[in-house]
């Protein structure tokens, strides 16, 4: 299986000393325009590295709001331009047009669930630059909802640690499966 194998060897870069690196640098690209989750390699590093869950989850913190932020003036700088092509790309402009008629009542929660759950950040990033969503409220939603995100995940890393590794070992295809299940009930649920 491909992503079995991507995950092997994810899990083996992880434990390399400049991976922090790397993942700080797709924490903050994402949050912006790159398509793939820090989760990809927060999930491994902090299976290598248990004991530096909290370094691992404040990296990827900072580093997904700072990249949110340069969304969000996409959004307010370059709407017309980079972030209409960015919706564009991810064919998100109808999620959009729906985001669109609710966001100045719930600018705030739309930014929590977004940042919590696998709904496309970049999308939001730059939805509450170009709608003008209040500075402040966009980095306090963006703070707790990735922190809470990140750091719930490499916890439960960390407690569980090893077993969780052979769990996530042994029934790979059943959790990409029931993932991917229960994004698009989020989905559903949210749009409809």
């Amino acid at each position: 299986m491909i992503l079995k194998k991507l995950y092997d060897k994810i899990l083996e870069i992880s434990a390399k000393p400049k991976a922090e690196k790397i993942l700080a640098l797709v924490a903050f690209t994402e949050s912006s325009f790159f398509p793939l989750p820090p989760d990809l390699l927060l999930l491994p590093m902090s299976l290598a590295r248990p004991l530096k869950w909290i370094r691992l989850a404040l990296i990827t913190t900072i580093f997904s709001v700072l990249g949110g932020l340069l969304g969000y003036f996409i959004g307010v700088f370059l709407w017309e331009t980079i972030g209409q092509y960015i919706i564009e790309i991810y064919h998100l402009k109808d999620k959009f047009n729906i985001f669109k008629e609710n966001y100045n009542s719930k600018g705030a929660l739309i930014v929590f669930i977004a940042g919590f759950t696998p709904i496309p950040y970049k999308l939001i990033t730059i939805a509450s630059g170009g709608m003008n969503l209040d500075l402040i409220i966009f980095v306090l939603a963006s703070i707790l909802s990735r922190g809470a995100r990140f750091f719930l995940l490499t916890g439960i890393i960390r407690i569980f640690g090893n077993t969780a590794k052979l769990f996530i070992d042994k029934y790979f295809s059943l959790i990409t499966f029931g993932i991917g299940l229960i994004l698009i009930l989020l989905l559903i649920w949210i749009y409809f």
